[in-house]
């Protein structure tokens, strides 16, 4: 099981991205948990989390947000093109990439 979390300021412009990627991971038969938070709540979330993503319109929060998980899980940004076209199945992707270059990054 796989647990993303998505960032923005609200939790609202995410939520949409969230179903998508939630649909796309169903279609593929892969149990992860995805989750908007807004950035005001992740600092309680975020243990839950295997990565984080940035909404591109909060990019600017990249570094608090690697500052505040201590470098135990990734945190990226959203590509724009990605979240403007809300393609779940490329965000999910790339989330999971990131999740397994992670994993196998600490096992050296």
């Amino acid at each position: 099981m796989y647990n993303i979390m998505l960032v923005c300021s609200a939790g609202m412009s995410t939520s949409l991205l969230v179903t998508k990627m939630k649909k796309h991971a169903e279609a593929k038969g892969l149990e992860v948990n995805i989750w908007a938070s807004a950035e005001a709540d992740a600092k309680s979330t975020w243990v839950k989390a295997d990565i984080i993503l940035l909404g591109p319109q909060v990019r600017f929060l990249e570094s608090k947000i690697k500052k505040m998980v201590d470098d135990k899980i990734p945190v990226t940004v959203i590509d724009m093109v990605s979240y403007g076209a809300m393609n779940g199945q490329k965000v999910l992707d790339a989330a999971l990439a990131k999740i397994l270059e992670a994993s196998k990054n600490k096992e050296i």
